[in-house]
């Protein structure tokens, strides 16, 4: 299994044949190395509805024919969109012919913003775990710290978590820091920072403050094989 990142929360997880995108901000996202017209994923991955995290989802989702897996609200607000969709709630799971994909809690809010200045409820914010291959992936969303993660990580050994640092909005790295002695990743690497003003963050300064667990940062477009 490959796992890469490409600015702000977008991962892609390459496994078995199946390319998969978690959160597809590009288009409006600085850091990306993505381009929108360039991506054919098999499945789409959503944590909440945010804009800077379904960012590019419907337009990606009808080009590729793409599966979109997101929260029940979530799901059914792209459906309407005309988006393939499987809609999960926290909690559930279910197991694909690329992987078994789980929602957990996650701390945060979740609506989408229309070009009208519409504000479209999509239910709870989620955190993702990922199950192929025999190995984890734990992707937080948008997120604040929680002593529930220390579960999390109990009841799913995580190989790599990525985890948001940026403050304002989400944890920022103390409190990221501390999710990773609850979570007890192999390998963490620091998202959801740097794309704003308000999420500036230098994450070799959350790497210093992590001892027990293996940080990666990566550079937009840098993978890890795991």
């Amino acid at each position: 299994m490959k796992v890469s990142y490409h600015g702000h929360s977008i991962v892609k997880i390459q496994v078995d044949g199946y390319t998969i995108l978690i959160d597809p901000f590009i288009n409006g996202n600085k850091l990306t190395d993505l381009k929108v017209e360039d991506q054919k994923p098999d499945v789409i991955l959503l944590t909440h509805g945010h804009n800077d995290h379904v960012g590019d989802t419907v337009e990606i989702a009808k080009a590729a024919d793409a599966l979109v897996v997101a929260p029940d609200e979530l799901a059914s607000y792209l459906s309407w969109q005309g988006v393939r969709t499987h809609p999960l709630h926290i909690g559930g799971s279910y197991v694909f012919d690329f992987g078994k994909v789980k929602l957990t809690q996650a701390f945060h809010g979740s609506s989408y913003t229309t070009e009208n200045n519409e504000i479209i409820y999509t239910g709870m914010p989620s955190g993702i775990l990922f199950f192929a291959e025999g190995k984890t992936v734990y992707h937080a969303g948008d997120t604040a710290l929680f002593s529930d993660m220390k579960l999390i990580g109990e009841r799913h050994p995580i190989d790599v978590a990525f985890l948001p640092i940026g403050d304002n909005y989400t944890m920022g790295p103390e409190d990221a820091a501390c999710a990773v002695s609850f979570l007890k990743p192999k390998i963490v690497v620091p998202v959801h920072y740097n794309t704003f003003p308000l999420i500036e963050q230098d994450p070799h300064d959350f790497a210093e403050m992590v001892s027990i667990t293996e940080v990666k940062v990566l550079n937009p477009g840098e993978e890890l094989e795991i």
